[in-house]
């Protein structure tokens, strides 16, 4: 033996990955079962401001808006305070007929820059990325005026998108 054990793991690595491709080849072996994210996008819309952006740290929790910010489940960890965000998952899907959107989800996060703390589940936001994934479309817990600023932003990016879009998609949007 050369001293390297295959089965041990290093403590500092998680165990999960997310590989970009399919790194199996179809062989379902070694490899099989990661995820692949290549066509998933973290929206990020600010509530307040009516905005909204892509932001790919966000695959990791570590978008900007996350940055610095501990992050605990009790609302009353944030002292009454805080900034509403929802981090939407938009899922896109590659078709004959062109690329568009198929599932998206969102999960809510509280922010409160002044203590520094923030409100999310973190098992919540892991669970919706993969219904997004899915082609899912949870968008229920989102106010109606971010389902707004949502649609418009993803017919912006991609008109064509939009117009190939999962119906359920457009219609929890406002077709």
């Amino acid at each position: 033996m050369n001293g390297v054990d295959i089965f041990s793991q290093d403590p500092k690595k998680s165990g999960f990955n997310i590989i970009k491709g399919d790194a199996t080849k179809g062989h379902g072996g070694f490899g099989a079962g990661l995820v692949n994210l290549d066509n998933m996008s973290p929206v990020i819309i600010d509530v307040e401001a009516g905005t909204a952006q892509v932001d790919m740290g966000a695959l990791h929790a570590r978008s900007d808006v996350e940055r610095r910010i501990r992050f605990t489940g009790d609302k009353a960890d944030l002292q009454g305070g805080g900034k509403k965000y929802w981090l939407i998952w938009v899922n896109t899907e590659v078709t004959k007929d062109g690329p568009h959107y198929e599932g998206a989800a969102a999960a809510e996060m509280i922010i409160n820059r002044e203590i520094r703390r923030g409100y999310k589940l973190l098992a919540d936001h892991v669970n919706k990325m993969g219904q997004a994934l899915k082609g899912k479309v949870v968008l229920d817990e989102m106010d109606t005026p971010s389902k707004k600023v949502l649609r418009t932003f993803l017919e912006k990016i991609d008109p064509g998108q939009w117009a190939r879009a999962n119906p359920e998609l457009k219609a929890h949007l406002g077709n």
